[in-house]
């Protein structure tokens, strides 16, 4: 009621804290002056001042927090070149590797799953048709963990890791065919910048093609050209579910995918041969820690600061290469590692719509969810 509001406002902007009803009832009755029609919309318009401003302070914290869970999730993806190399140094061949990342992933998810369970958060219910489109997503992943760790096998980290990030300029191409339109000058301005920063951070303008492994170059290039139909095809299949559900389903695709390389991997002993400590850290920061962490923020930024976000992956992974394999990395190198990061930003620049919706949030989650 309108007595009610005027009272309200009158302790508001009097600052009293209703010990004196005597007084507000005077007010009320027309014997004070704060009561007349501006000075009400005066103390609306200040109290409505506050509230903005105090919104405005928990949206900017809340985007701030969500932002470093995107960029933090990106990076997690940088420990997987390194962890890869040193599997190879133990003695464990590619192939196990692929399966283990796979296999330790799903069990990573499953332990989450349960997990989340027991905190009262439901499973939900999903068709045999969505959950075979997902482990589809699960295959197309495994894919390019194939050809990614074949790559890795024969390539230094950093043309491996650079020559895999041609995915973003091929994903537009993939987009360009599939809706048959012209590019647009601003992503062919960004296929360029990242071409350019790609001959710069894998030192191919110094060594030249002669330099490097023939069929680790095509399998690294194959690996971004899968990886970019996963960014295409995950964006075009939507899930209700939770991401622990969603990702335990689409790594059993992966599990199942794993097999053509690798069909002895639960039964050959290489589990307790030593090979379980690099399937936990790479499940845990190549599968199941990035997706969780692009969850929490990703519902709260715009989705083209969300990939330029999680595009650090590529300066984490040259970072964590030289901290724990000592790898040589000139300054050119990281030049052109930051070329390749303003090109990806240069490709999202109009992509600032935000995330706002489940499906809008899942889409995002499983474009990012890579090896």
């Amino acid at each position: 009621s309108r007595q009610h509001d005027i009272i309200s406002l009158a302790k508001i902007h009097v600052g009293f804290s209703g010990r004196e009803p005597s007084f507000y009832h005077g007010l009320f009755r027309g014997r004070g002056f704060l009561f007349s029609e501006p000075a009400i919309q005066k103390t609306r318009r200040k109290y409505c001042l506050i509230e903005r401003t105090r919104q405005m302070f928990q949206k900017s914290n809340s985007r701030g927090i969500a932002a470093l869970e995107v960029f933090v999730g990106g990076a997690c993806y940088g420990a997987n070149a390194t962890m890869y190399k040193l599997a190879y140094a133990d003695g464990f061949s590619w192939p196990q590797v692929v399966g283990c990342q796979m296999w330790f992933a799903a069990a990573l998810f499953g332990v989450a799953l349960i997990i989340s369970r027991i905190c009262g958060q439901k499973w939900t219910k999903i068709g045999t048709t969505l959950s075979l489109k997902l482990m589809g997503l699960g295959a197309l992943s495994c894919t390019t963990a194939i050809l990614y760790c074949f790559a890795m096998s024969r390539l230094p980290i950093a043309v491996a890791l650079t020559l895999l990030f041609q995915f973003t300029w091929i994903g537009i191409v993939i987009q360009i065919i599939i809706t048959r339109r012209l590019p647009k000058l601003q992503e062919v301005i960004a296929a360029l910048v990242i071409l350019t920063g790609t001959v710069l951070a894998s030192g191919v303008y110094k060594t030249g093609i002669s330099g490097l492994d023939l069929p680790g170059v095509v399998c690294a290039l194959l690996a971004a050209v899968s990886c970019a139909l996963f960014v295409t095809m995950s964006g075009r299949v939507s899930s209700p579910c939770s991401s622990s559900q969603r990702g335990f389903i689409v790594c059993l695709g992966s599990c199942l995918a794993s097999l053509l390389v690798c069909p002895d991997f639960l039964s050959s002993g290489v589990i307790v041969g030593g090979i379980a400590p690099y399937g936990l850290v790479i499940g845990f920061f190549g599968m199941l820690c990035p997706v969780l962490l692009f969850g929490l923020g990703s519902p709260h930024l715009p989705a083209g600061i969300s990939t330029l976000l999680a595009s650090a992956e590529l300066p984490a992974g040259l970072l964590v290469s030289v901290l724990v394999l000592g790898d040589a990395i000139d300054l050119m190198q990281w030049i052109g590692a930051a070329v390749i990061l303003a090109g990806v930003g240069i490709s999202q620049l109009h992509a600032n719509e935000p995330v706002a919706d489940e499906a809008g949030r899942c889409r995002f989650i499983q474009r990012t969810c890579r090896p």
